[in-house]
């Protein structure tokens, strides 16, 4: 019961910065599970599995509060559910530890570049042709399903530095994430069931762990389409260059062997 309730609070705090900010639920997630000794594969498809419930109910938000571009919505959603695959494909045969240095430098890029852009209030400009999308979210399902979490801050992060209107960005983001999300978690199933997957370990004993992190999340999401809609795009764009500037501090941390 403590492993639950411990595990809803990090859901509920990673899935309101998540709605917030258009990332954060799988980072979060993920590196906390990590920190607990679970391994990479397991951890995404763990935090994969809870992001099928909590994207779909953050989605219904961000829908609902009409956040969503419609015109990105498509070529995100396709071309990231095909990283998805190829990613979660990859991650159940090579060890995802390999790419992280490579995600911490991009997020730590893109935090300094969307900070620097904050400092002067700028007009929202579309992007043209939409379909110039689709390679961003190709590369952030890849992200995504081999770190566990990178769809937000490698696809949000772009697109608001790109100049993008910060809610439109997130309300797209996220509602596009829960076919991402779907996608690789059905590729997780299918590596399972098919034997390539054969080191899943006992999933079972992080039950508790997955369940909160639901349960957390779908309080949570809800609130998400709100939250965006009412919070200044300055103030949006700050806290996430602020959050990709932590999470990248904090994963070089890690990798150097300060934290544990």
């Amino acid at each position: 019961m403590e492993t639950f309730v411990l595990f809803l609070m990090v859901g509920l705090l990673a899935q309101a910065v998540d709605g917030a900010l258009g990332m954060a639920y799988g980072v979060i997630s993920t590196s906390v599970l990590l920190a607990l000794g679970v391994p990479p594969a397991m951890a995404s498809a763990s935090v994969h599995g809870a992001e099928v419930f909590t994207t779909a109910a953050s989605a219904s938000s961000h829908v609902a509060h009409r956040n969503v571009d419609w015109r990105l919505f498509l070529p995100l959603a396709a071309a990231g559910m095909i990283g998805g695959a190829l990613g979660a494909y990859v991650l159940t045969g090579v060890d995802g530890d390999v790419i992280k240095p490579v995600i911490i430098v991009y997020l730590a890029a893109m935090g300094g570049w969307i900070l620097w852009r904050a400092r002067k209030r700028r007009e929202p400009r579309a992007t043209r042709p939409a379909w110039i999308t689709a390679p961003l979210g190709l590369v952030g399902g890849l992200l995504d399903a081999i770190g566990g979490g990178g769809w937000g801050p490698t696809v949000s992060s772009t697109l608001m530095g790109a100049g993008q209107e910060a809610r439109r960005v997130i309300g797209t983001v996220n509602s596009a994430e829960f076919l991402v999300t779907c996608t690789i978690s059905a590729t997780f199933v299918w590596a399972l069931l098919t034997g390539r997957w054969s080191d899943v370990g006992a999933l079972h004993d992080h039950a508790a762990a997955v369940g909160g992190l639901v349960v957390g999340g779908l309080i949570a999401a809800p609130f998400a389409g709100h939250i965006v809609k009412r919070v200044p795009q300055r103030a949006l764009s700050l806290a996430v260059g602020g959050l990709l500037i932590c999470l990248s501090l904090f994963q070089t941390a890690q990798l150097a062997g300060l934290i544990a």
